[in-house]
């Protein structure tokens, strides 16, 4: 079975989160000695220019995988907070590299246990949720509204589609019923149209019946004076021929 290609851009980011965390230290390991650090700067910078271009790339394939179904809910909220523990991540680094925040060995731990050590300060992690980690009031306002808006526009587009079908379904519907009367019809003309057959078959036969009985009996009219007149002939030349006294 090949592998997710979501889990496996997930190692890939977090492999280069980890070799950021580990630059920022040599990079500050460098400037407490006194050591040139322009290397290491670009070296940084390119990494985590690096690092923001698989995040956004994390978030499009999730996007595109509970938009198409190809993970269930459950397995998308559980990918959502590990984009957003890198998120978060990605900020640490930030504001280490900019010298803000959080020491380097402090989010190299983090990279690599999956979180601070326990009793370490860290206000990432407060009890807040993942989602509205970090920002104003705000933001958490146009982010509410964004969701909002995204999921008005899912109903709006589920609620067309099964217009959309009962339309098709009502259309379908009444083609049948079409199609039915004009089977109805075709049966009736066809029963009506066998019963004048078989009513002109009737005086077909009839007709012809009584055909063959008149002409039966113009044959025996004809006969019939024939013989008339030939005893008729035979009786007159027997009284030519018959001697007189």
């Amino acid at each position: 079975m090949a592998p997710d290609p979501w889990f496996s851009t997930y190692d890939s980011t977090c492999q280069i989160a980890q070799e950021i965390a580990e630059k920022v230290q040599q990079r500050n390991q460098y400037e407490r000695n006194g050591e040139n650090t322009t290397k290491l700067t670009v070296t940084i910078r390119a990494l985590l220019q690096k690092l923001k271009e698989k995040i956004a790339l994390l978030k499009d394939l999730l996007l595109r995988a509970v938009a198409t179904h190809q993970i269930t809910q459950l397995e998308g909220d559980r990918r959502q907070n590990l984009l957003d523990d890198l998120v978060t991540r990605e900020r640490l680094l930030l504001a280490s590299f900019k010298n803000e925040g959080a020491e380097p060995d402090l989010i190299r731990s983090s990279l690599m246990t999956g979180g601070a050590k326990r009793g370490a300060p860290n206000p990432w992690l407060l009890e807040e949720p993942e989602e509205t980690r970090g920002l104003g009031f705000d933001e958490i306002r146009q982010q509410q509204q964004k969701i909002i808006q995204e999921q008005d526009a899912g109903l709006d587009a589920l609620s067309s589609i099964i217009s959309r079908q009962k339309q098709m379904g009502q259309e379908i519907g009444n083609e049948l019923d079409e199609q039915n009367e004009i089977i109805d019809d075709l049966a009736n003309l066809v029963e009506n149209t066998d019963e004048k057959l078989r009513t002109e078959t009737r005086r077909v036969n009839l007709v012809d019946r009584k055909s063959t009985s008149c002409g039966g009996l113009v044959c025996f009219c004809f006969s019939g004076m024939i013989m008339v007149i030939l005893l008729l002939l035979v009786a007159i030349v027997v009284v030519a021929v018959w001697p007189t006294n």
